[in-house]
């Protein structure tokens, strides 16, 4: 009797790392629409999708870039930004009165404090619904980037300027952030209201 291999093969979106089927289908009977996080080395996205059965639907989405056009000087990636594009999200998200969204963070591991965290506190804190445990998000001064002021504060003016060069390129001194943040994250709400 001959009989086939008893190996199954992966699907191709599996094997390239971007696609947990198991994950996703359980996401997929859920009749909430889900916000999709992404971190890349440089940006930090996030959309509300809709599943539908011809495909996904991006309804709403906000990425770190545009975080860029309206003044902020503090880089794409940090926990600040991705607050800040979360915020942004939640902000056109209700104004297309979509009010609730489970979480997708994809193949990325779930870590307390994370950046993936800091982009859901955003959307809720923007007035989007999304079930989660208030013990993983990041601490508040992360998120507001209080934690770089400080540290920047106990560096020498030589230390300072070697480490944050790239802010300070742009204008923007290390003990600025928190005010910075909280300049972005107004002029957000204006652009939303």
């Amino acid at each position: 009797m001959a009989h086939g291999s008893r190996y199954k093969l992966a699907f191709k979106r599996r094997k390239e790392g971007k696609t947990n089927y198991k994950a996703r289908l359980k996401l997929t009977t859920m009749d909430k629409p889900r916000m999709v996080v992404r971190i890349s080395n440089k940006h930090v996205t996030a959309q509300i999708i809709k599943i539908n059965n011809e495909g996904d639907e991006t309804l709403v989405a906000a990425s770190s870039k545009e975080l860029e056009k309206l003044g902020w000087k503090a880089g794409g990636k940090n926990t600040s930004a991705a607050y800040l594009t979360g915020f942004l999200c939640g902000k056109r998200a209700v104004n297309e009165e979509i009010n609730e969204a489970t979480l997708d963070i994809g193949l990325k591991s779930s870590l307390k404090g994370s950046k993936i965290y800091a982009v859901l506190k955003g959307a809720v804190d923007a007035g989007l619904e999304v079930p989660y445990d208030e013990s993983i998000l990041p601490e508040e001064d992360r998120i507001n980037g209080e934690h770089i002021a400080n540290y920047s504060q106990s560096l020498s003016d030589a230390e300072t300027s070697k480490k944050f060069s790239q802010y300070i390129e742009k204008g923007l001194q290390p003990s600025d952030i928190p005010d910075h943040f909280k300049e972005i994250k107004e002029k957000i709400k204006e652009e939303s209201s």
